[in-house]
Protein backbone atom coordinates (compact mmCIF):
# COMPACT_ATOMS: atom_id res chain seq x y z
CA UNK A 1 0.00 0.00 0.00
CA UNK A 2 1.12 3.54 -0.66
CA UNK A 3 1.78 5.75 2.34
CA UNK A 4 2.92 9.29 3.08
CA UNK A 5 6.15 10.35 4.76
CA UNK A 6 4.13 11.44 7.78
CA UNK A 7 2.47 8.04 8.04
CA UNK A 8 5.88 6.38 7.98
CA UNK A 9 7.08 8.64 10.81
CA UNK A 10 3.96 7.88 12.84
CA UNK A 11 4.33 4.13 12.37
CA UNK A 12 8.06 4.09 13.21
CA UNK A 13 7.43 6.08 16.38
CA UNK A 14 4.54 3.86 17.42
CA UNK A 15 6.55 0.66 16.93
CA UNK A 16 9.36 2.07 19.08
CA UNK A 17 6.92 2.19 22.01
CA UNK A 18 6.52 -1.59 22.15
CA UNK A 19 6.79 -2.69 25.77
CA UNK A 20 6.73 0.85 27.19
CA UNK A 21 4.27 1.78 29.93
CA UNK A 22 4.19 5.60 30.39
CA UNK A 23 4.78 8.13 27.61
CA UNK A 24 4.76 11.92 27.66
CA UNK A 25 2.86 12.94 24.54
CA UNK A 26 3.17 16.05 22.38
CA UNK A 27 0.69 17.36 19.84
CA UNK A 28 0.87 16.53 16.14
CA UNK A 29 2.65 13.40 14.91
CA UNK A 30 3.67 12.16 18.40
CA UNK A 31 0.02 12.36 19.43
CA UNK A 32 -1.08 10.04 16.63
CA UNK A 33 1.96 7.77 17.11
CA UNK A 34 1.26 7.23 20.81
CA UNK A 35 -2.42 6.53 20.20
CA UNK A 36 -1.46 4.12 17.39
CA UNK A 37 0.89 2.31 19.78
CA UNK A 38 -1.97 1.96 22.26
CA UNK A 39 -4.03 0.29 19.52
CA UNK A 40 -1.19 -2.03 18.41
CA UNK A 41 2.09 -2.74 20.20
CA UNK A 42 1.36 -1.30 23.68
CA UNK A 43 -2.32 -1.67 24.65
CA UNK A 44 -1.58 -0.74 28.27
CA UNK A 45 0.33 2.43 27.38
CA UNK A 46 -0.49 5.38 29.65
CA UNK A 47 -0.60 8.68 27.76
CA UNK A 48 0.52 11.74 29.73
CA UNK A 49 -0.19 15.26 28.48
CA UNK A 50 1.57 18.41 29.67
CA UNK A 51 -1.69 20.11 30.61
CA UNK A 52 -2.10 17.75 33.59
CA UNK A 53 -3.74 14.62 32.18
CA UNK A 54 -2.47 11.13 33.02
CA UNK A 55 -3.78 7.97 31.40
CA UNK A 56 -5.70 9.78 28.65
CA UNK A 57 -8.07 7.79 26.45
CA UNK A 58 -9.06 10.34 23.81
CA UNK A 59 -12.07 9.33 21.72
CA UNK A 60 -10.84 11.53 18.87
CA UNK A 61 -7.57 13.16 17.84
CA UNK A 62 -6.83 15.96 20.34
CA UNK A 63 -6.10 19.26 18.65
CA UNK A 64 -3.92 20.54 21.51
CA UNK A 65 -2.77 19.61 25.01
CA UNK A 66 -5.78 21.56 26.31
CA UNK A 67 -8.36 19.71 24.22
CA UNK A 68 -11.33 18.58 26.39
CA UNK A 69 -11.25 15.14 24.71
CA UNK A 70 -8.20 14.31 26.83
CA UNK A 71 -10.15 14.46 30.08
CA UNK A 72 -12.90 11.93 29.34
CA UNK A 73 -11.82 8.52 30.58
CA UNK A 74 -8.45 9.73 31.89
CA UNK A 75 -7.00 8.03 34.97
CA UNK A 76 -6.11 11.37 36.58
CA UNK A 77 -6.44 15.09 35.94
CA UNK A 78 -4.24 17.44 37.97
CA UNK A 79 -2.46 20.78 37.72
CA UNK A 80 0.48 21.15 35.37
CA UNK A 81 2.71 21.78 38.40
CA UNK A 82 1.60 18.52 40.03
CA UNK A 83 2.13 16.60 36.80
CA UNK A 84 5.69 17.83 36.39
CA UNK A 85 6.60 17.45 40.06
CA UNK A 86 4.99 14.09 40.82
CA UNK A 87 5.29 12.29 37.50
CA UNK A 88 8.16 13.82 35.50
CA UNK A 89 10.53 14.88 38.29
CA UNK A 90 9.41 11.82 40.22
CA UNK A 91 10.98 9.62 37.53
CA UNK A 92 7.72 8.05 36.36
CA UNK A 93 7.92 9.05 32.68
CA UNK A 94 9.52 6.23 30.68
CA UNK A 95 9.50 7.87 27.25
CA UNK A 96 8.89 11.43 26.12
CA UNK A 97 8.51 12.77 22.58
CA UNK A 98 10.11 16.06 21.58
CA UNK A 99 10.35 18.06 18.36
CA UNK A 100 13.21 20.29 17.25
CA UNK A 101 13.96 23.34 15.16
CA UNK A 102 17.60 22.22 15.30
CA UNK A 103 19.22 19.04 16.57
CA UNK A 104 22.94 18.29 16.59
CA UNK A 105 25.09 15.17 16.43
CA UNK A 106 24.75 14.61 20.19
CA UNK A 107 20.99 15.07 20.31
CA UNK A 108 21.00 18.57 21.82
CA UNK A 109 17.85 20.43 20.75
CA UNK A 110 17.32 24.09 19.95
CA UNK A 111 13.82 25.58 19.97
CA UNK A 112 14.84 29.03 21.25
CA UNK A 113 16.72 31.14 18.71
CA UNK A 114 18.56 30.94 15.39
CA UNK A 115 21.59 33.21 15.29
CA UNK A 116 22.84 35.50 18.03
CA UNK A 117 20.57 35.36 21.07
CA UNK A 118 20.35 39.15 21.43
CA UNK A 119 20.07 39.83 17.69
CA UNK A 120 18.48 36.67 16.30
CA UNK A 121 17.72 35.77 12.71
CA UNK A 122 14.69 33.86 14.01
CA UNK A 123 13.14 33.90 17.48
CA UNK A 124 11.56 30.49 18.19
CA UNK A 125 8.85 29.52 20.72
CA UNK A 126 11.32 28.45 23.41
CA UNK A 127 11.30 25.53 25.81
CA UNK A 128 7.89 25.26 27.42
CA UNK A 129 8.42 22.08 29.42
CA UNK A 130 10.86 20.54 26.94
CA UNK A 131 14.03 21.27 28.92
CA UNK A 132 12.68 19.55 32.05
CA UNK A 133 11.38 16.68 29.93
CA UNK A 134 14.79 16.21 28.27
CA UNK A 135 16.46 16.11 31.67
CA UNK A 136 14.06 13.90 33.63
CA UNK A 137 12.35 11.48 31.22
CA UNK A 138 14.09 8.13 31.25
CA UNK A 139 14.28 8.14 27.44
CA UNK A 140 13.65 10.86 24.86
CA UNK A 141 12.43 10.16 21.33
CA UNK A 142 12.63 12.96 18.77
CA UNK A 143 10.36 13.14 15.74
CA UNK A 144 11.39 15.67 13.08
CA UNK A 145 11.75 15.88 9.30
CA UNK A 146 15.22 15.40 7.87
CA UNK A 147 16.75 18.65 6.69
CA UNK A 148 20.26 20.13 6.66
CA UNK A 149 18.75 23.26 8.21
CA UNK A 150 17.56 21.15 11.15
CA UNK A 151 20.38 18.59 11.51
CA UNK A 152 23.30 20.87 12.32
CA UNK A 153 26.71 19.89 13.68
CA UNK A 154 26.24 22.08 16.74
CA UNK A 155 23.08 23.88 17.82
CA UNK A 156 23.38 27.61 18.40
CA UNK A 157 21.40 27.39 21.65
CA UNK A 158 20.81 24.33 23.82
CA UNK A 159 17.15 24.50 24.81
CA UNK A 160 16.83 20.81 25.70
CA UNK A 161 20.05 18.96 26.57
CA UNK A 162 20.90 15.74 24.82
CA UNK A 163 24.26 14.06 25.30
CA UNK A 164 25.92 17.50 25.55
CA UNK A 165 29.43 17.18 24.02
CA UNK A 166 29.32 13.38 23.98
CA UNK A 167 31.76 12.80 26.83
CA UNK A 168 30.68 9.92 29.09
CA UNK A 169 29.22 10.94 32.43
CA UNK A 170 28.41 14.54 31.54
CA UNK A 171 24.68 14.20 32.16
CA UNK A 172 25.21 12.42 35.46
CA UNK A 173 27.71 15.07 36.57
CA UNK A 174 24.99 17.68 36.07
CA UNK A 175 22.43 15.59 38.00
CA UNK A 176 20.39 14.77 34.92
CA UNK A 177 18.66 11.49 35.81
CA UNK A 178 17.30 10.63 32.36
CA UNK A 179 19.27 8.75 29.72
CA UNK A 180 18.75 11.51 27.14
CA UNK A 181 17.78 11.02 23.49
CA UNK A 182 17.69 7.43 22.32
CA UNK A 183 15.85 7.64 19.00
CA UNK A 184 15.30 10.18 16.21
CA UNK A 185 12.56 9.41 13.69
CA UNK A 186 12.53 11.29 10.39
CA UNK A 187 10.80 11.04 7.03
CA UNK A 188 13.88 9.38 5.47
CA UNK A 189 15.51 7.33 8.18
CA UNK A 190 15.73 6.42 11.85
CA UNK A 191 18.71 7.32 14.04
CA UNK A 192 19.90 5.95 17.35
CA UNK A 193 22.79 7.00 19.59
CA UNK A 194 26.12 5.33 20.28
CA UNK A 195 26.21 4.51 24.00
CA UNK A 196 29.94 5.17 24.34
CA UNK A 197 30.18 8.44 22.39
CA UNK A 198 26.63 9.84 22.63
CA UNK A 199 26.75 10.48 18.89
CA UNK A 200 23.78 10.07 16.59
CA UNK A 201 24.14 7.27 14.07
CA UNK A 202 22.09 6.09 11.13
CA UNK A 203 20.18 2.98 12.22
CA UNK A 204 17.51 2.32 9.59
CA UNK A 205 16.76 3.59 6.09
CA UNK A 206 13.19 3.91 4.88
CA UNK A 207 12.44 1.98 1.66
CA UNK A 208 14.08 3.55 -1.40
CA UNK A 209 16.36 5.88 0.59
CA UNK A 210 20.15 5.63 0.32
CA UNK A 211 22.81 6.57 2.91
CA UNK A 212 24.00 9.28 0.52
CA UNK A 213 20.54 10.86 0.47
CA UNK A 214 20.53 11.02 4.27
CA UNK A 215 24.08 12.32 4.51
CA UNK A 216 23.24 15.17 2.14
CA UNK A 217 20.73 16.47 4.72
CA UNK A 218 22.99 16.15 7.77
CA UNK A 219 25.54 18.79 8.72
CA UNK A 220 28.32 16.47 9.93
CA UNK A 221 29.97 13.21 8.78
CA UNK A 222 27.33 10.74 9.79
CA UNK A 223 28.14 7.56 11.70
CA UNK A 224 26.38 4.45 10.39
CA UNK A 225 25.36 1.49 12.54
CA UNK A 226 27.15 -1.75 11.58
CA UNK A 227 23.78 -3.48 11.38
CA UNK A 228 22.06 -0.84 9.23
CA UNK A 229 18.50 -1.94 8.52
CA UNK A 230 15.71 -1.12 6.08
CA UNK A 231 12.56 0.11 7.79
CA UNK A 232 9.56 -2.13 7.35
CA UNK A 233 6.79 -0.19 5.57
CA UNK A 234 3.47 0.46 7.33
CA UNK A 235 1.07 -2.47 7.41
CA UNK A 236 -2.48 -2.37 6.15
CA UNK A 237 -3.76 -2.41 9.73
CA UNK A 238 -1.53 0.48 10.81
CA UNK A 239 -2.65 2.59 7.86
CA UNK A 240 -6.30 1.76 8.47
CA UNK A 241 -6.04 2.88 12.09
CA UNK A 242 -4.34 6.14 11.13
CA UNK A 243 -6.68 6.96 8.25
CA UNK A 244 -10.01 5.80 9.65
CA UNK A 245 -9.73 6.18 13.42
CA UNK A 246 -6.86 8.41 14.51
CA UNK A 247 -6.61 11.09 11.81
CA UNK A 248 -9.51 10.65 9.36
CA UNK A 249 -9.27 14.29 8.29
CA UNK A 250 -5.53 13.88 7.55
CA UNK A 251 -4.75 16.91 9.68
CA UNK A 252 -1.24 15.65 10.43
CA UNK A 253 -0.73 12.44 8.44
CA UNK A 254 -1.11 13.70 4.87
Amino acid sequence: MEYTDSEMMIVCSARALAGERVVFVGVGLPNIACNLARHTVSPNLELVYESGVFGARPARLPLSIGDPSLVSGAASVCSMADLFMNYLLGGRIEVAFLGAAQIDRYGNINTTVIGDYHHPQIRLPGSGGACEIAIHARKVYVIVRLSRRTFVERVGFVTSPGHLSGEPGQRAALDMPGLGPQLVVTDKAVFRFDRSTGEMMLSSLHPGVTPETVQAEVGWPLAVAPDLETTLPPTEQELRLIRQELDPGQLYSR
